[in-house]
Formats: C-alpha cells, sequence, structure tokens
C-alpha cells in the first residue's frame, strides 16, 4: 500500500470513520457511568450517531468517488473498535454477552487472519456480502435495545442475545466457503 496523501488521508468518509473512533471512549464513559434511563439514552444516541456516520461514509465514498485504500481499512477499524466497545460495555450488565464475545472474537479473528492470507495472495474480499450486512444491523438493533431498555427482564435480553449470538455464528458460517472460494481461485490462478 503506498503512502496515502494529504487529501486521501482527509476525505469526507475518512473523517467520518475518524469521528466514529472519537466517539468511542464517550459512548463507553457514558454508558459506563449511567445509573438512570435519561443517561443510558444519551449512551445509546452517541451509538446511534456512529451508527448513522457508517452508512454514510460508505455512500459518500461511492457518490463522490472518494474511496481511498486507507478509507477501505479504516472503515472497518472503526466498525470492529465499536462493536467491541459495546459488546465488553454490555458484558458489565449482562452475563450471557460473553456468548456474542466468543463468537465475536471468534468471527472477526477468522475474518482477520483469512482476509490477510487472501491480502498476501493478492486477493481481497469484494466488499461486504449481505449476511454480513444483515449481522451488523442486527447486532446493531439486539445491542441498542440492551442499552435503552434499561429494565429490560433477563429472559428477554438473554433471548436477544442469543438471537444475535445465532446471526453471528451463521455469518460466520456463511463467510468461511467464500474464503474457500476465493484460495480454490488463487491456486487455479482465476481472478
Amino acid at each position: 500500500m503506498k503512502k496515502p496523501t494529504l487529501q486521501e488521508v482527509f476525505t469526507i468518509p475518512n473523517i467520518l470513520s475518524y469521528f466514529r473512533i472519537l466517539l468511542i471512549p464517550l459512548f463507553v464513559y457514558w454508558y459506563l457511568s449511567a445509573e438512570t434511563p435519561a443517561q443510558f439514552f444519551r449512551a445509546a444516541v452517541v451509538l446511534g450517531i456512529s451508527g448513522l456516520t457508517d452508512t454514510f461514509d460508505g455512500r459518500i465514498a461511492r457518490r463522490f468517488n472518494q474511496i481511498t485504500e486507507l478509507g477501505i481499512l479504516l472503515d472497518p477499524v472503526a466498525d470492529k473498535l465499536t462493536e467491541g466497545a459495546v459488546v465488553l460495555c454490555l458484558l458489565t450488565r449482562y452475563s450471557r454477552i460473553w456468548l456474542l464475545v466468543a463468537l465475536y472474537v471468534l468471527k472477526e479473528g477468522f475474518m482477520a487472519v483469512a482476509g490477510l492470507v487472501m491480502l498476501r495472495r493478492g486477493k481481497k474480499l469484494d466488499g461486504a456480502k449481505w449476511f454480513g450486512k444483515v449481522c451488523t444491523f442486527v447486532f446493531y438493533i439486539v445491542t441498542v435495545l440492551l442499552i435503552l431498555w434499561v429494565d429490560i427482564p433477563l429472559s428477554a435480553a438473554n433471548g436477544l442475545i442469543l438471537l444475535c449470538g445465532g446471526v453471528m455464528a451463521f455469518t460466520l458460517a456463511m463467510y468461511i466457503p467464500v474464503f474457500l472460494k476465493m484460495s480454490r481461485e488463487v491456486k487455479s490462478g482465476k481472478d
């Protein structure tokens, strides 16, 4: 990867990704110090703003031809840091979140290792797949519900956690054949 120019570093989509990264400590602080529904709502608003900027950075990049190699790396890093912070914060209130932590580490670890192996072989994943987008959507819906619904019954919280875990496991299972196919294409010399 060549060194990005100042213009590439400060594209609008990249600035939105930097902003999302800067929101992480604010979310963590507000969530961990929250005691009232209004304070949890404030933390959820920060997460919502982060989600909105994530939605718009890709659209802006494509619309205004501001796709950069830095942005291609920065966007998923901001996603993973945000999602990791949210899961770890929720672990302080919901013991079953360990399931999501384990699945999250397994799924993202697989994606990172498989992605790096393919990148070293000159091939990269052609954008997020539909099941990856569904997983992210379900993750944010479940986590925002767990943040906002302060008095959620434990059985409902555990049900949401299991739902999200099931979608994560499904997504991991769907990505495995994608990377296997990419590996076979590299071995056979296809692009």
